[in-house]
């Protein structure tokens, strides 16, 4: 039987035993990193269960693993706008599939090609390179969730699992775990660490970590004044949502607003006294920092933020705004007044529960090289920067 979350040699007899929600999120957790490593996970969901590989990251040796894993001649799942790069419909139709499966021609299937076909920023693909577009298997789009968790491309090379796998420690998960981790992750995130951390322009400073039952990545709080006690005493805090930016908030980017935006929101709520700063890890508006780079390489070539995005497999934006929620309610608040220009905040904050009391504006001037950017949000996102 494939090695379960529940069998796990780390959780000793002494140990906390965890809920099977908290088992579920550590498996999910565990096979996206499998994946990210390039090593085979198998993927279940009711009597079906294929054998993956991320495209990105597999190497000969998994390729060779996967191979004596499964039946059948492995497919390479893509999202539909990337498999419409690589290999195009001939007639022009809506696509409506969440993957789309395309077998390559014997012997082509290698490391560098599955990089090719999966990366749009990769080395051209070789000459008379064919894929044909097959039905894709069932999990198919729970298969590229799990690629996505990893902050990889969504992209991965697929087939049946055999009867009687020969590797018994094959790592499991279930696909409907899968396509739950991201709401189920985000009710589960608890505070863990706390600190005083004066900043410039608001001394009066906090910093609060939480972390989910997964203990995957951290997201942050940052407190100004108490604005836990204005919503005690029925008000609503000042409040911003703001996607970790490493290239915008640490280095000082002018290809975005991200660092002006974060300075000014700690300066705004430092002002007025009190107010809460919710510091996502969601980079890149959720696809993750080596991914919005490859983004910026085909906005070098002429696409915008979101047709950038698209291209290499991921939607427009996704974040998740439950994690701000759960915070909140964590931290005692559940009526904000949002610090925002974009209406998908508000909308998806609402939403999760969270009372919007009002928007405060929060536009930054272009700097002559984030123009287009800030164009692009205010014309395809629907960003209020007027």
């Amino acid at each position: 039987m494939p090695l379960s979350i529940a069998s796990d040699p780390h959780i000793g007899p002494d140990a906390a035993v965890p809920d099977a929600a908290a088992l579920a999120l550590r498996a999910v957790h565990r096979a996206a990193a499998e994946l990210r490593r390039g090593t085979p996970v198998l993927l279940r969901g009711g009597d079906q269960a294929l054998v993956l590989a991320a495209a990105e990251t597999v190497g000969a040796p998994g390729l060779a693993e996967l191979a004596s894993l499964v039946r059948g001649t492995p497919v390479l799942l893509l999202a539909p706008v990337r498999a419409a790069a690589v290999a195009p419909l001939p007639i022009l139709r809506p696509v409506q599939e969440d993957a789309v499966a395309l077998r390559l021609p014997p012997g082509l299937l290698d490391p560098a090609l599955l990089r090719s076909l999966a990366d749009p920023t990769a080395d051209r693909l070789p000459e008379g390179t064919r894929a044909e577009r097959v039905p894709a298997p069932p999990l198919a789009a729970a298969a590229l969730a799990l690629a996505k968790l990893g902050r990889l491309l969504p992209a991965v090379i697929a087939a049946p699992a055999r009867e009687g796998l020969p590797r018994p420690d094959l790592l499991s998960v279930e696909s409907a775990d899968v396509l739950a981790y991201p709401a189920e992750a985000a009710t589960t995130l608890r505070r863990v660490a706390e600190a005083a951390v004066p900043l410039e322009g608001a001394p009066d400073a906090r910093i609060l970590a939480f972390r989910a039952a997964d203990g995957g990545i951290e997201h942050l709080a940052i407190l100004i004044g108490k604005p836990e006690e204005v919503a005690a005493r029925g008000g609503a805090p000042l409040a911003r949502l703001h996607s970790e930016c490493f290239t915008g908030d640490l280095l000082g980017s002018l290809r975005c607003d991200c660092g002006p935006q974060l300075r000014g929101a700690i300066r705004r709520m430092g002002e007025a006294g009190d107010g809460v700063l919710i510091y996502l890890a969601q980079e890149g508006r959720g696809i993750g920092l080596v991914n919005k780079l490859r983004a910026y390489r085909l906005q070098d070539g002429g696409l915008d933020t979101l047709d950038a995005n698209r291209a290499l497999g991921w939607g427009a934006d996704e974040r998740n705004f439950m994690v701000a929620a759960t915070m909140l309610r964590q931290i005692g608040i559940e009526r904000v007044r949002l610090l925002t220009n974009n209406p998908e905040k508000l909308a998806s904050l609402a939403a999760c529960g969270i009372g919007i009391e009002g928007r405060e504006a929060h536009a930054f001037a272009p700097n002559g090289v984030n123009d287009g950017y800030l164009e692009t949000k205010a014309r395809r996102f629907g960003h209020l920067l007027a």
